[in-house]
This record gives C-alpha cells, sequence and structure tokens, in this order.
C-alpha cells in the first residue's frame, strides 16, 4: 500500500489522542520573524551573543545581517501550532529533538507543516504522541526541522 494513501490532511477542529493517527498532519499559518522579537528574546533569555545583535558582526561571520536565535525560532514555531485552527488536545510537551537547519533573519516569515509520526501507549497507559515539525520561510526553505513528544488528552 502506498504510504502516502494512509496520510490525511486534517481540518479545522479539536483532535484528541483517539481521533490522531501517523501521518495525519496540517500547515500552520505564517508570521513575520521581527527585530522587536528577537531583541525581546535576548532579554529574556539572557542570549545577547554577537550573532543575534550585532549586524556587522554578523556580516563578518557571512550573514546579511543579525539572525534571530534558534531557539527562538523553536518557540515561534511551537506557539504557530498552538494557535492552529487544528488543535491537538494535549497536556504538555515530554521533550525536544531539534535542528538549526538555516538562519532565520528579521523580516522572513516562517510557517510550520506539523506531521504526526507516532502514537502510543506509555508504560503508564499514558497517551503519547510523536509531532514532526518542519520549519519553512517564505522561500520554501526548510530553516528548522525536528519532534517533540506530547502527553495528549483522550476523548473524555
Amino acid at each position: 500500500m502506498d504510504a502516502a494513501a494512509d496520510e490525511r490532511l486534517l481540518t479545522a477542529g479539536e483532535y484528541w489522542f483517539d481521533d490522531l493517527g501517523p501521518g495525519d498532519h496540517f500547515d500552520t499559518g505564517r508570521l513575520v520573524v521581527t527585530e522587536a522579537h528577537i531583541v525581546a528574546f535576548a532579554g529574556l533569555s539572557g542570549d545577547l551573543f554577537d550573532i543575534h545583535m550585532d549586524d556587522e558582526f554578523a556580516r563578518e561571520q557571512g550573514f546579511p545581517g543579525r539572525i534571530a536565535h534558534g531557539l527562538l525560532g523553536l518557540s515561534l514555531a511551537d506557539g504557530l501550532k498552538n494557535r492552529a485552527s487544528v488543535r491537538i488536545m494535549a497536556v504538555a510537551s515530554l521533550g525536544w529533538n531539534w535542528r538549526f537547519k538555516g538562519p532565520i533573519f528579521a523580516g522572513d516569515r516562517i510557517g510550520v507543516r506539523v506531521r504526526i509520526t507516532g502514537k502510543r501507549l506509555s508504560s503508564k497507559e499514558q497517551p503519547l504522541l510523536t509531532l514532526a515539525f518542519s520549519v519553512t520561510n517564505q522561500h520554501g526553505e526548510e530553516v528548522q526541522a525536528g519532534e517533540t513528544t506530547l502527553l495528549a488528552r483522550r476523548r473524555p
């Protein structure tokens, strides 16, 4: 059987653990990353590394200007998932495995493809979902990617 035949594009609504399966996916809305995001994240995190705060330093490293923090990209990606019209009924994220594949610059417009890649019950019978994220910019370039495991909710 063709793996693509098992894939389902999720439409707007609430999805419980029991409603989801591997291959289910959706695209979030998009967000323009601003200089204000970068500066606020630097202040909040304490990460004032030159590549994020100094355009001249960033240009000396081969970038056209300073770049957003990788963890800011991850945070924005999770936020885009959480405010999407597809709402996964979850309790908490249990961990992340993440890759920074390319720079995100102020002015970039990012969006996320979220795909269910795993579904299981833990040894304590807790419902767990594995979600894969692919973060792309306005040029269709994947700039970040990774996975998270969610403690999900079962339908009441």
